[in-house]
């Protein structure tokens, strides 16, 4: 479950440097910000969901590994997102082209870029509204493919740029299209 937290008794949002700050000052937190600057501390998820991420995780780079066109990216990466957020996802991907295009620093930092696609795995204490609009700034900032998955209503909410979400039910064996080609992913 994420808590956002009020800073409107500072009478501020958090900037980007006041955020990267803040996130070194405390390796601990799982932090995110929205655009609006507002604080997002994540609470750890529980063994199974975090099995299950593990597992999305392995599933994609291995899929990585076999085609080398990009980089895999875990859920402790935070992207400093185009539209203003800092987000990280439950597993994330960039192509190869975008992520070498980054200098160093960038790379070093929280990244400066939207990933190509991106995973976001609802745990038991998720609530569904605020994950589907953390998807839908994803899309707002580039993002070419996007899986929120929902064990609890046994569903996968599919996203792309330019159009509703594609909700299906389980079972079902997902693409990841042209993004990350050939790839599948079944889900029972």
């Amino acid at each position: 479950m994420a808590t956002i937290l009020n800073l409107e008794p500072l009478a501020a949002a958090l900037t980007r440097e006041q955020f990267w700050a803040l996130c070194q000052g405390n390796p601990d937190l799982r932090l995110e910000r929205t655009p609006q600057g507002a604080l997002i501390i994540m609470s750890p998820v529980g063994g199974e969901s975090g099995h299950q991420e593990a597992n999305l995780i392995i599933k994609v780079g291995i899929w990585n590994e076999q085609t080398q066109l990009g980089y895999v990216f875990s859920s402790s990466t935070v992207f400093s997102l185009p539209q203003g957020g800092d987000r990280s996802p439950d597993v994330a991907w960039i192509a190869k082209a975008r992520w070498d295009a980054l200098s160093p620093e960038d790379r070093e930092g929280f990244p400066p870029i939207c990933p190509d696609f991106v995973i976001e795995l609802r745990s038991r204490s998720d609530r569904l509204s605020p994950l589907q609009a953390k998807m839908q700034e994803y899309l707002d900032s580039g993002l070419k493919l996007g899986w929120l998955i929902n064990p609890q209503q046994r569903q996968v909410e599919i996203y792309r740029p330019s159009e509703l979400p594609e909700v299906v039910a389980w079972p079902v064996t997902i693409s990841g299209e042209d993004v990350l080609p050939g790839f599948q992913l079944f889900l029972n």
